[in-house]
């Protein structure tokens, strides 16, 4: 995901992509400890997703 991607998305858009990732990541934490996790750089991309959404959500209030 770009940054440029979530510019133009709405507060309400926002809100349930970042919903949607804290529960991609609380599903990565659990497969970890269980020894199911393939991919652990994905740990990186979702969090650093969560990052750029809540920067987003943060310009939208400021340019409000």
């Amino acid at each position: 995901m770009k940054a440029e991607d979530l510019k133009g998305k709405t507060s309400d858009e926002l809100r349930e992509m970042h919903g949607y990732l804290k529960k991609e990541l609380f599903n990565l934490r659990f497969q970890k400890a269980t020894g199911e996790l393939n991919n652990t750089a994905r740990f990186n991309e979702v969090r650093k997703d969560i990052a750029r959404v809540l920067t987003a959500m943060n310009q939208q209030k400021k340019a409000a």
